[in-house]
């Protein structure tokens, strides 16, 4: 036997997890080189110190996925040098460590869709997809390349695990062998506590997302920086929706207004038809671009471009969340979603005073239309916790011949169903219908190849698809008797895939278009102030006439006096609050950053100017986020509950 006992099997246990490390560092290289122009990385030194720091993230996470396989490897269990117990490691460890390294490749695509690491929140919005085979068949198709990569690194990594093997040994273990084995066994499970906190000290907690944060000098490096499986499981478990003491209520009345109550126009019930369009980013539409000054910009929206000569358009609109359940909890029920969403926290199923429950106090039929198999992306269960009385999915429409084969069926023929079936409503109604075809894999029907510009990104013709459809629409319904008394919002979930440089800033990551329009042209012109998905609800209130208060964070963006222009949102790990002069950047206790509003790279931190505009916007900034905390957690989202 060895002068030190199991010599050999620890020289081959850390020649392992060694492979472990070098593979998640390959895998982040790949997936700067699939979203390097969404990460800003200036030079290779800073490339370098980037990789760096990553090394303590993959080592909390290769410890996680391999804690099982190490115990086994150093207890002294007089078989572990047997080829049977050999063959029984390699399962294992490829078995999990190949379940954890798939999700890093997940995000060589995702990841320019929704500007973060996949989480937990990412894997409870595809569980309320029906046609998860369809979708991963779409993707093995469309993205075979990061299947041949994925299985290229698997091939590799097993290859050199088996380069290396454990020498097998028939000596009687004894009391040398035993104390070895234990004494060894204690100090790898202490470096592996030490691993997976991301320290040894005592006073500061395991290391998490926001530890990325720490080494940047953008934000998006923050998540080259991070791996995939380490996002999930920091999000695993954890629920953000904390209360906070950082104001006294005085000043959330105040600031906030959490209870709007407007007297500013005579009560009317126009029908509402509220059109959230999947993935329609603001930078896709020439008419919200006109003061972007972006060299050889164009356009994709030609329908919409002449929609906004006869509407009230906000050229400075921004969602507050990044997938499309956020947009609907946003734009409905005007609760914005920020680190986890509110649909996938433990609080959604509560009295929600909304878009639909104000409604339907009026004596409204409320409707909510997606052409997807029902029940896709959370809609139909939410839209119950809303009280909408009706919901027409992919099942109602009932004709799979339009059917796209992957998400639902094709824009321009549900929107022709849409105006079907609300102009054989009973007025005043209540209409939202979300759209499905402008997104990946970005296809238009086989009959309209060729018919819209393909532009520069594969989204660009899907777009041109989308905006037909819209044309159509209002083509058809014009001619309904319910037209005329009808108040028509139309809105974006989030962006999506970004071809302008201006649009890779932080700032513009996330803006979107907010249009409203009514036949009788009573409100037209642009508006460049902040605005937000959550500013919807209370406008379309105030444009009615609606007399009684009702629970809003957001503001009517035609006549509110109380409330300055603001958004709230959350972006790379942090609160913003954009209002007046400024950006605050807020890490949930206090400000962090400040930054001025044409400062849309966030470069230039002033907090060390502070000033009276500066201090109000983050006594702002705490007030939202108490009471959005409170009330949520409280389930006091009616404008009753005290």
């Amino acid at each position: 036997m060895n002068k030190f006992p199991r010599l050999n099997e620890y020289k081959v246990l850390f020649y392992r997890i060694g492979l472990a490390y070098l593979f998640y560092m390959m895998a982040r290289i790949l997936f700067y080189f699939y979203n390097q122009n969404l990460i800003k990385i200036d030079s290779f030194i800073a490339f370098i110190k980037l990789c760096y720091h990553g090394l303590a993230f993959d080592t909390t996470t290769i410890l996680y996925a391999n804690s099982l396989f190490i115990i086994l490897s150093v207890l002294p269990l007089l078989i572990n040098t047997r080829k049977g117990f050999q063959k029984f490691l390699f399962y294992l460890y490829f078995t999990v460590n190949l379940i954890f390294y798939t999700a890093n490749f997940i995000d060589f695509i995702y990841y320019k869709y929704t500007f973060n690491r996949s989480t937990r929140a990412s894997l409870d919005t595809l569980q309320n997809e029906s046609n998860k085979g369809s979708l991963f068949l779409n993707f093995l198709v469309n993205y075979w390349h990061v299947f041949f990569l994925f299985f290229l690194m698997a091939f590799l990594w097993i290859y050199l695990y088996k380069k290396v093997k454990v020498k097998h040994h028939e000596s009687k273990p004894n009391f040398k062998y035993f104390l070895a084995s234990v004494f060894s066994f204690l100090l790898i499970t202490a470096l592996c506590i030490g691993g997976i906190r991301g320290d040894f000290r005592k006073s500061t907690r395991p290391i998490n997302l926001l530890d990325a944060s720490r080494f940047v000098t953008d934000a998006s490096q923050a998540d080259f920086v991070l791996n995939t499986p380490f996002a999930i499981i920091r999000t695993w478990n954890t629920n953000t929706f904390k209360k906070v003491n950082l104001v006294d209520k005085t000043t959330i009345d105040s600031l906030i207004v959490p209870i709007k109550h407007y007297k500013n126009n005579p009560k009317t019930k126009p029908n509402v038809v509220i059109l959230i369009l999947e993935s329609y980013a603001k930078e896709y539409i020439s008419a919200f671009n006109k003061d972007m000054n972006i060299r050889n910009y164009k356009g994709y929206s030609p329908f919409v471009d002449s929609l906004a000569q006869h509407s009230m358009i906000y050229t400075n609109g921004y969602a507050n969340g990044y997938k499309s359940i956020h947009g609907m909890s946003s734009v409905i029920a005007g609760i914005p979603s920020f680190k986890d969403a509110f649909t996938s926290s433990p609080y959604p199923k509560q009295k929600i005073e909304s878009l639909v429950s104000v409604l339907k106090s009026e004596g409204y039929d409320t409707s909510f239309f997606h052409g997807a198999p029902n029940g896709s992306m959370g809609f139909l269960g939410f839209g119950n916790i809303l009280g909408y009385d009706h919901y027409y999915g992919k099942n109602e429409y009932n004709n799979d011949a339009d059917f796209d084969g992957v998400w639902g069926i094709w824009d321009e023929p549900f929107m022709q169903y849409f105006n079907k079936t609300i102009s054989k409503k009973q007025q005043p109604f209540m209409a939202t219908l979300f759209s499905v075809s402008s997104h990946e894999p970005y296809i238009v029907p086989d009959k309209y190849i060729g018919k819209f510009p393909k532009g520069d990104n594969p989204i660009h013709q899907c777009i041109g698809y989308t905006d037909y459809a819209l044309k159509q629409f209002f083509n058809a319904a014009k001619k309904e008797k319910w037209y005329q008394n009808t108040i028509f919002v139309l809105v974006a979930d989030h962006d999506n895939l970004i071809y302008y440089d201006d649009y890779l800033k932080d700032q513009n990551f996330h803006t979107v278009p907010i249009l409203f329009f009514s036949p009788n042209k009573k409100y037209v012109g642009v508006n460049k102030d902040w605005a937000q998905q959550i500013d919807i609800y209370p406008t379309l209130l105030d444009m009615m006439g609606y007399d009684k208060p009702f629970r809003s964070w957001g503001r009517s963006l035609i006549s509110e006096k109380k409330v300055p222009p603001f958004v709230m949102r959350y972006s790379s790990d942090h609160y913003q609050m954009m209002s007046g002069n400024y950006i605050c950047t807020f890490d949930g206790e206090k400000a962090v950053g400040f930054y001025k509003k044409e400062d849309k790279d966030l470069k230039n931190n002033l907090i060390g100017q502070r000033n009276a505009e500066m201090n109000l916007l983050e006594k702002r900034c705490k007030a939202f986020l108490q009471d959005y905390m409170e009330r949520i957690i409280d389930k006091k989202l009616t404008s009753k509950d005290k």
